[in-house]
């Protein structure tokens, strides 16, 4: 089997994700004999951000492919034919979401750290689902409407908030990390997914650590299957 371990968090030592998505990856390598693991710091190295170029450059790959349909794959055939041209700033940044990519496909178990960012997931962390969102490989449309092909995936997701955004509290209505993560996920066809949380970590040191101790302890309890 083959774990990806994927961190966002900007705070180093200090963050909360990280110190989770660590022990995550302990657990299933505790209790997942042989596992290999691959590893990706995405705020140490960003993966390139959706642009015009870029957008172009996995668009016109997709139309070549044949997966590409309707107005959009008509708009992209028409500029091809324009004489329109990938430059090779674009070509290389769309190689190495290719990578992203073929790394999440290779994958069985997804550990993902995911703090809380202004209601909102790490915009680097929203680069990296950016080369998930991948039609043919992740999804396709059908004549029923969408379908996933991702599944049969595990995803763990560590999640870091500064307040408390959880169901029972006045502040969950601003809450778009989890569930943006969890509709993703569920698009692409992954419905095995479990959130280790610890929030209210900047509330105080007392509340910082009586979450994450309470976080590590469900992650002690963590299988692989």
């Amino acid at each position: 089997m083959q774990l990806l371990h994927i961190d966002s968090s900007i705070m180093g030592a200090q963050s909360v994700s990280r110190q989770l998505t660590a022990s995550a990856v302990a657990r299933m390598k505790e209790t997942t004999p042989g596992l290999a693991v691959v590893y990706r710091d995405l705020a140490a190295a960003p993966i390139p951000h959706l642009s015009p170029a870029l957008q172009f450059a996995k668009l016109k790959t997709l139309h070549e492919m044949g997966v590409l349909h309707g107005d959009i794959g008509a708009m992209v055939a028409a500029a091809v034919q324009g004489g329109a041209r990938v430059n090779p700033a674009a070509q290389a940044e769309y190689a190495t979401t290719n990578v992203v990519l073929d790394e999440f496909l290779a994958a069985d178990i997804i550990v993902l750290g995911a703090p809380m960012y202004n209601f909102g997931i790490p915009s680097q962390l929203k680069a990296w689902i950016d080369c998930l969102a991948a039609p043919g490989k992740t999804f396709k449309y059908g004549a029923t409407g969408v379908e996933g092909l991702a599944g049969g995936k595990k995803v763990i997701i560590a999640s870091s908030r500064g307040g408390v955004y959880s169901a029972s509290s006045p502040m969950a209505f601003m809450e778009h990390q989890e569930s943006f993560l969890k509709s993703f996920f569920g698009f692409i066809g992954i419905t095995d997914i479990t959130i280790v949380r610890a929030e209210g970590i900047n509330m105080g040191p007392e509340q910082r650590q009586s979450a994450l101790d309470a976080a590590l302890a469900e992650v002690a309890l963590l299988k692989a299957a």
